[in-house]
């Protein structure tokens, strides 16, 4: 799946996958406790750990999922297979509704204030709107179940990225149709899992989460100022498909209940040290950003209070450039994964010595 994500760990996989490695428990879980699109709670899984994706964002947690499923639970048997479903989706009528009116052309004609919003083609936006309808009418009727439900949604959230008129997020749209946007929307089969996971999803927040001391904790909380549930507020409502009322110019559904604290420079590092505190896990793996708000002295200095860690240092890695004033900023951020213990969590860790070594990947 190839999706443009602020944050996405997909490029660190191999570093990743070292420091996760393979589980040391026999009923240890690898907790992806900040899921987006599940790229890293699928290298988990890869490594043969039970897995679980949380995430604030219903959309999150269904891209999560979807990487999750093996071929045994996405037989689509009363509709003839994975492929003839998605065939039958492409072969839709297309048919105006929600969509249309509130993110396409449309909307000028629809919306209260006149405002023109240009997310996606009228002919695209339609076709978004008679094929979530048919993935309900074939929920409704038992034609498909849970898994397979989410793994549509899943195709369908990438087939929409990939004909959107916008510069990487859903915070805002472009003024000038792109090459990519008038292609037609188009859902594509995805290679699924030879084997099935043990796995659990959840949609929440990261400091609700249930978690066993012999469970691996993996956090990659937001860095900037950035609010997700405002950057890909689409992707909730063709999830949720609750057809919300939305706001401004950009059409943002209702989001400020999910405003994150971690988004907020004063509260950042207060709400990330209590987190890590107070998680029941032994071991958390944390990812972090050279373009985060918390200067990185602050955060060891605030960890080195409650447990021992190393920092592994990460060069080079590509910056994400939604528009040009990103790019102008730099080509490349340095990202760091910190291996947390808890004082006491292990033999190494009984003198409460806090090692802060940084190690180069």
């Amino acid at each position: 799946m190839t999706f443009r994500y602020l944050g996405s760990k997909a490029r660190l996989s191999n570093s990743l996958s070292e420091l996760i490695a393979t589980p040391t428990s026999a009923d240890g879980r690898f907790i992806d406790a900040f899921a987006g699109t599940g790229a890293v709670a699928e290298i988990a899984a890869s490594n043969g750990w039970a897995v679980q994706v949380n995430d604030a964002l219903p959309s999150a947690v269904v891209m999560s999922t979807a990487r999750l499923l093996s071929l045994g639970e996405a037989k689509f048997e009363s509709l003839g297979g994975y492929s003839s479903a998605v065939g039958r989706l492409n072969a839709v009528v297309a048919k105006p509704g929600y969509f249309h009116c509130t993110y396409s052309p449309a909307s000028e004609a629809c919306d209260a204030d006149g405002v023109k919003r240009m997310y996606l083609t009228e002919r695209n936006a339609a076709r978004l709107d008679s094929i979530r309808a048919e993935i309900a009418d074939w929920k409704d009727k038992t034609l498909i179940s849970d898994d397979e439900e989410c793994l549509l949604l899943a195709d369908l959230i990438s087939a929409v990225n990939r004909v959107a008129n916008i510069a990487g997020t859903y915070g805002c749209f472009l003024s000038k149709w792109q090459a990519n946007s008038q292609r037609l929307l188009e859902m594509t089969p995805r290679r699924l899992r030879l084997t099935p996971t043990d796995r659990i999803s959840r949609i929440g927040n990261a400091e609700e989460l249930h978690v066993k001391k012999q469970d691996l904790v993996y956090l990659d909380p937001p860095y900037t100022k950035r609010q997700y549930a405002s950057y890909y507020h689409i992707l909730d409502s063709i999830v949720l498909n609750d057809q919300p009322n939305v706001e401004g110019v950009s059409g943002l559904r209702p989001w400020k209940a999910k405003a994150s604290s971690f988004c907020y420079k004063r509260r950042a590092l207060d709400a990330l040290v209590d987190l890590m505190a107070n998680i029941g896990s032994s071991r958390i793996l944390l990812s972090y950003s050279s373009e985060g708000h918390i200067p990185l002295d602050d955060l060891m200095a605030a960890l080195s209070e409650i447990g021992d860690f190393q920092i592994h240092e990460i060069d080079g890695v590509g910056r994400y450039r939604p528009n040009v004033a990103a790019s102008a900023r730099g080509d490349a951020v340095t990202e760091y994964i910190v291996d947390f213990r808890h004082f006491g969590a292990s033999s190494e860790t009984e003198n409460a010595k806090t090692s802060m070594e940084v190690q180069y990947a």
